[in-house]
């Protein structure tokens, strides 16, 4: 097989940069391990910035978004037991949109089904090669057979534990981490949200965050630690620990019932860098990771494509190189600014176990800052709507 872009992932990056190329007229096919129905068993982001749905919009995959997601114009900061809500619509102009990331990818698998467009599931065994060359390919093997295609370049949609990453020589790769020593303990129940936008809470027994996907669904975290196991965590449980962490306004409208998905996720900063190797791409978790609090995952996940599908459509259009010589540090200054939001974040709500009373101090200080000047509430608000790209 041949194709111009060979794309490894078929999450949400992977989906969306194919559709871009297809847009624009650049041949291109995804491969991934697993089958649709697993990656689209993938419980995870719910906050879309206004860039990510301009982007699905070009595509042709924003209609349901626009229909059943909720648009958001400001958070809500809880401390003291008091919340404070910061008008981030007021502050910015923009708004934010509530769509799980299911929703997302299922919208863009269907724009590929409906444009006839190759994805390879379960496609296993894949490998990346001559990326440093003019003739890069990847094989797969499927049913058994061994494949190949051959390609101009690879895009590295796979995730953090993808083999793209894993592909490049370590001496030309340097990586950049902080492991969070808690994780979140997250339960979805088929609740109406306790508040029509999200509560960050910060609580002497640790974090909590009020979310949704829709106005019957409820999505909620507690900071737990990262010995704590699933089997700890029974509904009753994990409902009156959230009730000690909320305002008495929150536990006053609260509606319990059973959860329908259980999980506990570690927290971490990564970057890789560079983003480019050759003629292969990172994109998405495959480069970079930052804790859910600022809701950045699959937003950055989007302006990596953003820039690498301009950058190809550059070289095919324009017959020029500009682009994707520019694609890793154009990528990589929008990623650093959100990985240093997404840690400020999460250093001034969780309870952190090294840092003590003075540290709790400094946090109270922090959000009574925030929640009482107007440049510091913009500031939060620029980056929580999304810097643009």
């Amino acid at each position: 097989m041949r194709t111009k872009v060979a794309i490894i992932g078929a999450g949400p990056a992977g989906l969306l940069l194919g559709q871009l190329l297809h847009t624009y007229g650049i041949d291109n096919i995804i491969l991934e391990r697993q089958t649709a129905d697993y990656v689209l068993g993938r419980i995870r982001a719910g906050v879309l910035e206004d860039g990510t749905v301009s982007l699905l919009d070009e595509v042709g995959a924003g209609e349901r978004a626009h229909r059943e997601g909720l648009v958001h114009h400001g958070v809500e900061i809880a401390f003291g037991g008091v919340r404070h809500r910061i008008d981030m619509h007021a502050a910015t102009g923009r708004t934010l949109m509530i769509y799980g990331q299911t929703e997302v990818t299922r919208d863009l698998m269907s724009a590929r089904a409906a444009a006839g467009l190759t994805t390879v599931y379960q496609a296993a065994d894949v490998k990346p090669h001559d990326f440093d060359s003019d003739t890069p390919r990847v094989s797969y093997a499927k049913d058994g057979i061994t494949h190949e295609i051959a390609c101009d370049f690879i895009a590295g949609c796979d995730g953090f534990h993808g083999v793209s990453r894993a592909s490049v020589p370590e001496s030309s790769i340097r990586t950049f981490e902080r492991v969070y020593p808690f994780g979140w303990l997250g339960i979805l129940s088929e609740t109406p949200p306790v508040s029509p936008e999200l509560i960050y809470t910060n609580h002497e027994r640790g974090f909590s965050l009020c979310t949704m996907r829709s106005t019957h669904r409820s999505r909620y975290y507690l900071q737990c630690s990262l010995d704590d196991d699933i089997g700890q965590w029974p509904d009753d449980r994990f409902w009156d620990e959230l009730k000690r962490r909320l305002d008495p306004r929150a536990v006053e409208h609260l509606v319990t019932g059973p959860s329908i998905e259980k999980s506990i996720a570690p927290l971490r900063s990564f970057v890789a860098e560079p983003m480019r190797f050759g003629r292969m791409f990172l994109a998405g978790d495959a480069a970079h990771i930052v804790p859910p609090t600022g809701a950045k995952g699959l937003n950055l996940a989007a302006s990596d494509v953003h820039y690498l599908s301009q950058a190809l459509r550059e070289f095919y259009a324009e017959k020029s190189a500009a682009g994707i010589d520019a694609y890793s540090a154009t990528a990589l200054a929008r990623v650093w600014k959100a990985v240093r939001f997404s840690w400020w974040m999460t250093s001034m709500l969780h309870k952190f176990p090294d840092t003590g009373e003075f540290g709790a101090r400094i946090q109270l200080a922090e959000l009574d800052y925030l929640v009482s000047s107007n440049a510091a509430m913009t500031s939060l608000s620029e980056n929580y709507v999304g810097l643009p790209f």
